[in-house]
């Protein structure tokens, strides 16, 4: 494969297949670009484009395409024509909505939209069979589009840094979803149907509005990393304790008074932040974690510490209280 880097001249053929034209200060692209018909990969991040010309669809070998932190505030319909697309990378820009036509990039199997000004995924999303991979961060989605369903090959989701209030029952049909990232947003309630995501290793719910886990969450026998931090959370369901592959918990700014007798079930846990909660007593079921490396619990008010917190620090665990 020949590659391109920096400036293209009008004299270069139809010969290279990748052209790197990345933190060139581009205001736009080059026309002697628009001659490498055989182009398979383009890159032109970091730099100052507007615009995409139209005549960005005739590259129809193309098979990734990134124009990550520019100056675009919306995507040409010619875009839709590169039916050949793999990744796709718009992110950083100032772009407000994305064409229905996406549905026609079939091929598709990694889409980053993140950080830019959207108010909505397209439904045409759900098109996407072969999707693996979707970045929505950073925008201003208020909710996630049912069509998610269609996306049966999806791997990892991140919608952090939004204005997600309500999760879509069909997020549970995600079967091959292994990891889930929806930090700093409002939802105030996950849905019964969360604990169907199987295949889930990492499920990341930082600085939402929830006060509650339903208790389908502890089907999610695969799960390695929980983070429920700054969720006003009272108590944990009783089924925390089938979450046996866990290795990480944090429940840091939560509001728990107690922790459930399950917990002791969690034989693989290797880190439990409890900061800031609103424990008195250090419950003795942490005290039958074997594999447990770090233990914080400061910032609770807590009457008393017990004499097998020494029992941990002995055998290498790194005790905060």
């Amino acid at each position: 494969m020949q590659i391109l880097h920096g400036h293209l001249s009008p004299e270069i053929g139809q010969e290279a297949q990748y052209a790197d034209l990345a933190g060139q200060s581009l205001s736009q692209l080059p026309e002697a670009l628009a001659a490498q018909l055989d182009l398979r990969a383009l890159n032109v991040d970091r730099n100052r484009l507007g615009v995409l010309p139209d005549w960005v669809g005739q590259f129809a070998a193309l098979e990734t395409l990134s124009v990550y932190h520019n100056a675009l505030t919306t995507l040409p319909d010619s875009l839709w024509m590169l039916q050949g697309l793999r990744v796709l990378n718009v992110a950083d820009n100032h772009i407000a909505s994305i064409s229905e036509q996406i549905g026609a990039l079939r091929q598709l199997q990694m889409l980053d939209v993140g950080h830019n000004h959207l108010h909505a995924l397209p439904d045409a999303i759900g098109l996407l069979a072969q999707l693996q991979f979707l970045y929505a961060s950073n925008n201003q989605l208020t909710a996630l589009p049912s069509q998610i369903v269609g996306l049966t090959a999806l791997r990892y989701l991140n919608g952090t840094d939004n204005h997600i209030a309500v999760l879509p029952t069909e997020i549970a049909q995600l079967s091959h979803l292994i990891e889930l990232r929806l930090y700093n947003n409002r939802i105030h309630a996950l849905p019964d149907c969360i604990g169907d995501l199987a295949a889930l290793l990492e499920l990341h719910l930082m600085n939402n509005r929830l006060m509650a886990l339903p208790t389908s969450l502890g089907n999610l026998r695969q799960l390695r990393v929980l983070d429920l931090q700054g969720n006003p959370i009272t108590q944990l369901p009783d089924s925390v304790g089938n979450l046996r592959n866990m290795t990480a918990l944090n429940l840091r700014f939560c509001h728990l008074q107690t922790l459930p007798p399950s917990m002791m079930q969690l034989q693989q846990l290797r880190t439990l932040d409890l900061r800031a909660n609103r424990l008195a007593e250090v419950p003795d079921t942490l005290r039958a974690l074997p594999h447990l490396e770090k233990l914080d619990l400061r910032w609770n008010p807590l009457r008393c510490l017990p004499d097998w917190l020494t029992e941990l620090t002995a055998r290498g665990c790194v005790v905060f209280a």
